[in-house]
């Protein structure tokens, strides 16, 4: 080879090699900047239910974003820690070095606000409430919410199609326009199911709730879930839906199953819960708020989160993807392939529709004025507010 070819292959593979060599170990790769995150929970950490699905949120935060950290305090709550305040709490996660603070009920709704104004550098969310909706947040606070309602509909059909004595009991927390909304969305669910799959009256369908005036049991100032659901049961009930934060319903189930009796549980909050009885459990509709959570950290983290509201939608295109939906329904032992098949039918329903698949009317409020004309959908800001029960609903408005 000549000399002067040689100095063309060598020149030739200095412009190929020095960029790649540049670029593979020239420059390291940015590190995210670290954050540490707090969670304050109304209930334990591990309750089967709404706070745990909360809890490993943050963890799917931790394991999926580089460079985080989650704190938390659970059982923030007057039974459990009734001199605990959201103030001392929060103090204490920001001297800790937390620059996101989770607020993960709606119990914390006007303490938040407060507290966000002490620390206007800090970042709040709150979870389920809507003051950065109606303007009255501070604006280093947020509200995400996911539209459970779906799911709850899909839990009213499920229970349609698995009653016998075309008696539904609702196991209720306390009152305002979200539990309002979603007794509502099982309700219609129960009667779209009842009638199209099951050939019934949708009108002669029984659908009782029982609110215990808490999201979970506290003695002496809740009506005991326990006796509720047996209460519930022994009126004739043969399916019973949960609406609280804990298991009583699922456990009061099974221990009417073992006396012989034919009844089925659909638990809530929590993708798991139907491991406490499984062979009674038709299925739950459950909370994953891991994308959301890590949407919201990944805008801290970068510098890009802005004052918002959202009320997330479900992934139609798998509702239990874990890595892109934010509620999802997953079946129990007790669901057969029959009601599985239209389970499934009813989803890609209410994927088709949207909310005109399932507040549409004509509907009534339950002291009979009319909320929607025949065919008229509700508006998303109507579904929100819900100020009553449907009208065919026994049980409290207010």
């Amino acid at each position: 080879m000549s000399r002067k070819a040689v100095w063309s292959l060598t020149l030739l593979l200095i412009l190929v090699l020095v960029p790649l060599l540049s670029a593979c170990g020239g420059k390291k790769a940015a590190t995210p900047e670290s954050l540490k995150f707090g969670l304050v929970m109304v209930g334990p950490y591990n309750d089967h239910g709404w706070s745990q699905a909360h809890y490993e949120a943050g963890k799917y935060v931790e394991s999926h974003l580089q460079g985080t950290e989650m704190i938390y305090l659970d059982k923030v709550n007057p039974a459990d820690r009734p001199d605990t305040t959201l103030e001392q709490v929060v103090d204490d996660m920001v001297s800790k070095g937390a620059k996101l603070i989770i607020t993960s009920s709606d119990d914390f709704q006007d303490d938040t606000d407060v507290v966000a104004k002490k620390y206007p550098n800090v970042t709040f969310v709150n979870m389920s409430g809507d003051h950065a909706k109606d303007g009255t947040a501070p604006q280093n606070v947020s509200n995400y919410m996911p539209q459970m309602e779906y799911m709850k509909a899909i839990a009213g059909c499920n229970a349609a199609l698995a009653t016998q004595t075309g008696h539904i009991g609702y196991l209720g927390p306390l009152i305002n326009n979200e539990t309002r909304r979603l007794v509502n969305s099982v309700y219609l669910g129960a009667r779209y199911c009842y009638e199209h799959y099951r050939g019934k009256n949708p009108d002669d369908l029984k659908f009782t709730v029982t609110w215990i005036g808490f999201w979970f049991n506290i003695p002496g100032v809740t009506l005991d879930p326990t006796e509720v659901s047996n209460d519930l049961y022994n009126a004739g009930v043969d399916v019973l839906l949960s609406g609280i934060d804990t298991t009583e319903a699922i456990v009061v189930t099974k221990q009417h199953a073992d006396q012989g009796e034919t009844v089925f549980t659909i638990p809530y909050d929590y993708k798991d819960a139907c491991e406490q009885a499984p062979e009674v459990c038709l299925g739950v509709p459950y909370f994953n708020w891991g994308p959301g959570y890590l949407n919201i950290v990944k805008q801290v983290q970068n510098g890009t989160w802005k004052q918002s509201w959202v009320w997330d939608p479900p992934d139609w295109k798998d509702i239990n993807n874990p890595d892109s939906s934010s509620v999802g329904y997953v079946y129990g032992p007790a669901t057969t392939d029959e009601m599985k098949t239209h389970l499934n039918e009813y989803i890609k329903y209410l994927a088709d529709k949207g909310w005109g698949g399932l507040f549409v009317g004509p509907l009534n409020w339950q002291d009979g004025t009319q909320w929607l004309a025949d065919g008229e959908v509700a508006s998303e800001d109507a579904i929100w507010s819900t100020q009553q029960l449907l009208q065919g609903i026994e049980g409290p408005s207010q």
